[in-house]
């Protein structure tokens, strides 16, 4: 997953889906170790931060998802509610 500025956020590793309607409402992305620190997050001992990404903020989706969102608009971001 890139931002609309080829930043390189992270990789897919899932999804939420509303079973109601069947459409995909959000994608949990693990953070590439750049973007957790651009994004002031704490990187665990092990593994990757992973953050939800609700699916509007997607710009296009094919082999790579590309955000509708900068860079710098990705610290603005607000989490996934449940």
């Amino acid at each position: 997953m890139y931002t609309s500025d080829a930043f390189l956020v992270g990789e897919i590793q899932s999804a939420e889906l509303d079973r109601a309607n069947w459409q995909i409402t959000s994608f949990y992305v693990s953070l590439t170790d750049e973007a957790t620190e651009f994004l002031g997050l704490k990187h665990p001992f092990l593994g990757k931060v992973m953050v939800c990404l609700p699916v509007g903020y997607i710009g296009s989706i094919s082999d790579t998802a590309i955000l509708n969102k900068t860079k710098l608009e990705m610290r603005e971001l607000k989490e996934c509610k449940e």
